[in-house]
């Protein structure tokens, strides 16, 4: 009776690895790991198409910004040309004047020390806008040119060609490549026409008599 009780199992006893419910619970996780892996590879698949598509996006984007800042530096350049542009517009009548009240003091022999003095400061302006990109135009002996001389009027004149700038009344400017304000020119039309031939006739004659 003894020896029957030492063959029967207890009840607190656990399985062997050898018994076949171990087993199955151990087939289970590799069941499932081949199944999480079927789908894996089409994942994958919309994964690389996803990424492509991002790529493509964002190389948008870029280009899109690229563009944007080109423009904004564009406009930004351009506006702060138009304000220094209406800025010196305004102040060229200034200049006009200071050069008109130098020209005056030299013809009335004015006081040479002051004269030097005033047309430091003219220069000095100048070469200040200069900066900005202000160029004076000057015109006069030049071939006349309606793009940045305006003609106040034409006058004969047997020393200079026709067409050519006699005389500058109004300075011209150029800002960069705008023109700012065009010269005021008298232009020469040429030397004046021939005198009648029978009054030279006439004259020719009475010098004979």
């Amino acid at each position: 009776m003894n020896a029957k009780r030492k063959t029967e199992p207890t009840e607190s006893e656990t399985p062997t690895p050898d018994q076949p419910g171990q087993a199955t619970a151990a087939a289970e996780p590799a069941e499932q790991a081949d199944t999480d892996a079927a789908p894996a590879g089409q994942t994958t698949e919309e994964t690389d198409v996803a990424v492509q598509r991002l790529n493509e996006r964002l190389l948008r984007l870029q280009a899109d910004f690229d563009n944007f800042r080109k423009r904004t530096q564009r406009e930004r350049a351009e506006l702060i040309a138009t304000a220094n542009a209406d800025l010196i517009d305004g102040l060229l009548p200034l200049l006009d004047h200071f050069e008109l009240g130098i020209q005056n003091a030299r013809s009335h022999e004015a006081n040479a020390s002051v004269i030097d003095g005033f047309q430091l400061i003219f220069d000095q302006m100048m070469s200040y806008l200069g900066r900005f990109g202000l160029e004076p135009i000057d015109a006069e002996g030049q071939p006349f040119d309606p793009h940045q001389h305006e003609a106040i009027t034409h006058l004969p004149s047997p020393e200079h060609p026709a067409d050519t700038v006699m005389t500058q009344t109004r300075r011209g400017f150029r800002l960069g490549a705008k023109l700012l304000r065009p010269a005021q020119v008298v232009v020469s039309s040429g030397p004046g026409a021939d005198a009648d031939p029978q009054e030279e006739s006439s004259d020719h004659a009475r010098n004979e008599a």
